[in-house]
Order: structure tokens, then C-alpha cells, then sequence
């Protein structure tokens, strides 16, 4: 395996978009250039950690991973970058590791939770005319 080889994974929730690059290194991982440990907003920084707790950091311990984030809001961001992060494990394990091995870290992350490694597909409805939002009415008086 060459020092060129990596792999690139996205995560999505609502317009929230994250790309994840995977490669060989010394295991650190970083969000637009800053160390998870340090992304905002600190009460959802569990949930970017959970792909990590879940497969174990020996695991990540050979890898660099680097994720770019943009548009939606800052939880919605959190989400696709925990979903970029597990889909890029999965995928370098596929393609430089062994089947078996991926297979185990999938099978990990589904049973924890599916939305690791499949988008949520939910949008926002559109908002129509005769209301104030996708489905409100404004109210009707008989008086």
C-alpha cells in the first residue's frame, strides 16, 4: 500500500454534508482541521466519539482521518460527521484490511445504531401557500 491510498466517504443529515478522508497515519482525527476532542457543541461531542468507543481505538490507531463540513446546523453537522467517520472505517477495512474484519466493525455499528453508516433519508416539507408553514392553516371565524 503506497502513502497515496485513501479512501473518501460522506455523511448526510438534512443539508448537513461531511466528507471524510481515510489513510494510513498515527491515528489522529480531525474536523476541519481542529481535533475531535475540541469540536463545539461540547454537549454532542459523545456522539462523534461513539464510532470510536464502539470498535475501539486500536482499531484507529494506524489511521488519519480528516473531515470537511458544510451547510446545515451545527447538530445536524455532528451527525453526518459520526456517519462519515464509521462509513469511512468500514470502507478501509473493505478495501486494505480483510472482509472478515469489516464485516465484525459493521455488524458492531448497526446493532448500536443504523444511522452510523445509512443517511436518514427525512427532509424538510415545503412550506405551502394559504399558511404559515407546510401544513398550518390559518384559522377560519364564523362570527
Amino acid at each position: 500500500m503506497s502513502a497515496t491510498d485513501v479512501i473518501q466517504t460522506f455523511g448526510k443529515k438534512k443539508t448537513a454534508l461531511a466528507i471524510a478522508q481515510c489513510r494510513k497515519g498515527q491515528g489522529t482525527i480531525k474536523v476541519n482541521g481542529v481535533p475531535i476532542e475540541l469540536v463545539k457543541p461540547a454537549i454532542l461531542q459523545y456522539k462523534l466519539f461513539e464510532p470510536i468507543l464502539l470498535i475501539g481505538k486500536d482499531k484507529f490507531a494506524g489511521l488519519d482521518i480528516r473531515v470537511r463540513t458544510r451547510g446545515g446546523g451545527s447538530i445536524a453537522q455532528i451527525y453526518a460527521i459520526r456517519q462519515a467517520i464509521s462509513k469511512a472505517i468500514v470502507a478501509y477495512y473493505q478495501k486494505y484490511v480483510d472482509e472478515e474484519s469489516k464485516n465484525e466493525i459493521k455488524n458492531i455499528l448497526l446493532r448500536y445504531d443504523r444511522s452510523l453508516l445509512v443517511a436518514d433519508s427525512r427532509r424538510r416539507e415545503a412550506k405551502k401557500y394559504g399558511g404559515p408553514g407546510a401544513r398550518a392553516r390559518k384559522q377560519k371565524s364564523y362570527r
